[in-house]
């Protein structure tokens, strides 16, 4: 995988240097955010004919994207969108973030909710976004043809230019905008034929690169009100657990530090910066009341899905009769798959900047779920939604943990400005240690699976016992996605099993009432692990009946050919039919997975080399994707590169583990994620498609891990069903 710096131009970095120089008295990113706060940039709106789209009187496009943008190209996608229907110049356009209001900016896919997640940003805002660049483009032709005296029919736009040939006449968009916004909107516009796109499918260059590069991007650290304080919090170091006394007399010792204040979160400090209020953190004296606190470990919690997975759970998917086939084949094998709680680790940690006043209360932040944190805010203050601002900042990473139902650490911010009566904007900040001990995790799961096969090796029966905690449970996506008992995301990528066998069945025990570990979506969610346990099973039933590993798959994909189709370019692509070469020293190995996650298609092949001492390295990685139509090739290609890495990490050592209810891991250094020198070369190959497209975000993740110890078997011999593999080859 190369890193790369895209587009910036010598003229850019230099004006954006000048800038950083200017900025020794005040840095770019608080001069960013000050120009913020005082509303829109770009001059006067001159022309706003939507929610999504405005236009200045300088030429400038400012696309207002409903999506959080936290590294995953949201902003360059959607503006893709908006500027090919508008037919505008990509270097006139800007995206900033849109506030909290669901009912302009409702996330299509999920019903009256903004928020962003399950990688549906570009599937739910295709035709939305286009259609709000077509309609602004009508009202730009129409107002040029009213001024002109011309049929509309003659006019034309090309890369922010409107002309009229026959005339000789041309204006920008800018120079239009006023007379366009005295034009109607448009009931109905034509969108392109794909065959006509110019943005659409080609590389252009993503709109938070500069930004980023130059450090004029606004995070919520950048931040910065009149009289803000800044908070650290003590968090209990068990779930469940509260302040029974503290002694705050070395806390307020500490110079700088302004306030003490008990929360029902732990106690927070507050002094006029970070490093004086964590150290002021640091000295509490707190003694901890843990009646009500869980004090379970990791080998307890797998001892006790162990007893649960030898029982009968929910049935979530049933084809044909799975026990009675389990008993009639020529061959049963059986196995059992573990995975470990993961922390998100985004590398910005959590933070949150909220101000209360008479007229309401404001936030700025990374905000991923706007209308939950929304009226939770509104809830916990006694206002009304619309009384709540949320200012969407970039965010540096989230992986979900921004997403959550609970409003935990939005929640947390508000408690302490109540506590301090709003006498002074806040700006509460977790460490990585507060983030990593403080919950919430992709849950704990065990599966296990049998299967039989007929006397060619071909699958009769599939049993699947999966056995974690609900995400769902006690939130508002409940009663949608738990039916009877089970809750989808559990399941999902087992419950759908995409492989022709005929008899089937999948069984899910659901523990949260007896785990008290804070549990969240991860990156990929319920594919995270069900993609593993079925793309290693199914490995090993190959293995079994003495056949290639594609061939196999291959043969049981008749009816999903997109699956086939994703597999068949992901082994071209890698050359399977030919031997690797051999390693200098040591054995090398090949292995594949192929998954579907949130309606978008993946397979991954993985090169290993596995050392006489039994270390390895992912040497290579092919990956093949099918997500519909390519809006931006380069942002996929990223995200799935990325995925890879992510998904790497977690195989080889990404673990959270608890003992007597304490999390282990605190940071980097116990919770490692992927270094450079362990990133494998990634090659990425998009299927040509004309659907419609789908999630990027999270799909690369679920076929990496299986994929590797697939390969790692087929070095060495050894199955690996435990994650993360860690130590487990040299054992």
């Amino acid at each position: 995988m190369k890193i790369r710096i895209e587009n910036v131009s010598r003229r850019d970095f230099l004006k954006a240097g000048a800038g950083l120089t200017l900025g020794l008295a005040l840095p770019g990113a608080e001069r960013a955010f000050a120009a913020a706060a005082k509303g829109p940039q770009g001059g006067e709106a001159a022309f706003s004919p939507n929610a999504f789209v405005r236009i200045g009187s300088d030429n400038r496009v400012t696309v207002v994207a409903k999506h959080l943008e936290m590294g995953q190209g949201t902003y360059t996608g959607l503006a893709t969108l908006v500027a090919e229907e508008l037919d505008a110049d990509w270097a006139q356009v800007v995206v900033e973030g849109a506030p909290a209001d669901a009912k302009r900016y409702n996330n299509l896919l999920w019903g009256p909710s903004q928020g962003t997640g399950g990688s549906t940003a570009i599937a739910n805002s295709f035709e939305q976004m286009r259609h709000a660049g077509a309609s602004a483009r009508a009202m730009l032709v129409q107002a040029a043809a009213a001024r002109w005296k011309v049929p509309v029919g003659e006019i034309r736009v090309k890369a922010g230019v409107v002309s009229h040939a026959k005339s000789g006449r041309k204006a920008s968009f800018g120079e239009l905008a006023e007379a366009a916004a005295k034009q109607p909107v448009p009931q109905e516009v034509r969108l392109k034929d794909p065959k006509d796109f110019t943005l659409i499918g080609r590389h252009v260059p993503r709109k938070d690169s500069v930004e980023k590069t130059t450090g004029r991007a606004l995070f919520t650290q950048d931040v910065k009100l009149p009289g803000m304080l800044v908070a650290v919090v003590a968090h209990p170091p068990r779930f469940g657990a509260t302040v029974r006394t503290v002694d705050e007399r070395a806390a307020r010792a500490v110079p700088g530090v302004l306030r003490v204040t008990r929360i029902p979160q732990g106690v927070a400090v507050l002094a006029h910066d970070y490093w004086t209020a964590k150290t002021g953190r640091d000295a509490l004296q707190i003694e901890w009341d843990d009646s009500k606190a869980y004090r379970g470990s990791t080998e307890q919690i797998l001892a006790d899905y162990r007893k649960l997975a030898a029982t009968p759970g929910l049935v979530a998917r049933h084809d044909g009769d799975a026990d009675k086939a389990l008993g009639e084949g020529a061959k049963t094998l059986e196995a059992e798959y573990a995975f470990p709680y993961l922390a998100h680790a985004p590398m910005e940690p959590l933070n949150c900047v909220m101000r209360l006043d008479a007229q309401g209360c404001e936030v700025w932040n990374g905000e991923q779920f706007q209308t939950g944190d929304q009226h939770a805010l509104a809830a916990f203050f006694g206002l009304k939604p619309e009384q709540v601002k949320l200012n969407m900042l970039y965010a540096g990473g989230s992986f979900g943990r921004r997403a959550n139902p609970a409003s935990d650490y939005v929640l947390e911010t508000a408690h302490i400005v109540k506590a301090i009566r709003g006498e002074a904007p806040v700006k509460l900040v977790w460490s990585r240690e507060d983030d990593m001990r403080g919950g919430y995790y992709r849950p704990l799961y065990l599966h296990r699976l049998r299967a039989s096969l007929d006397a060619q090796g071909k699958p009769l029966a599939w049993s699947q016992r999966v056995v974690g905690q609900s995400i769902l449970a006690g939130t508002p996506f409940e009663s949608a996605m738990v039916k009877d008992g089970i809750d989808a995301t559990s399941v999902e990528g087992a419950a759908n099993l995409p492989y022709a066998i005929p008899n089937l069945q999948v069984e899910l025990h659901t523990t949260s009432k007896d785990v008290k570990v804070p549990v969240l979506w991860w990156r990929s969610v319920g594919s995270t692990h069900t993609a593993f346990a079925a793309e290693v099973f199914l490995d090993e039933l190959a293995t079994a009946a003495g056949a290639d590993p594609v061939a196999y798959r291959q043969a049981l994909l008749g009816g999903h050919p997109r699956h086939a189709g994703v597999l068949k370019l992901a082994t071209d692509k890698a050359g399977w039919s030919k031997p690797l070469a051999p390693a200098q020293a040591g054995k090398r190995g090949r292995g594949v997975a192929v998954h579907e996650s949130f309606n978008s298609y993946v397979a991954q092949v993985v090169e290993v080399t596995v050392a006489d001492d039994d270390s390895f390295k992912v040497d290579r990685v092919v990956c093949a994707v099918d997500c519909g139509i390519a809006v931006n090739p380069d942002v996929i290609r990223a995200q799935m590169e990325g995925g890879i890495g992510f998904g790497l990490s977690a195989a080889l050592s990404g673990a959270i583990t608890l003992k007597d209810g304490v999390v282990e891991q605190s940071n980097f250094h116990d919770y490692p994620v992927l270094r450079i020198d362990q990133m494998p070369a990634v090659e990425v190959h998009i299927v040509p498609s004309a659907a419609k497209p789908t999630g990027v975000g999270e799909p690369g993740v679920p076929p990496i891990a299986p994929a590797l110890v697939n390969a790692l078997f087929a070095a060495t011999g050894k199955r690996i069903r435990t994650l993360p593999i860690g130590e487990q080859l040299k054992t």
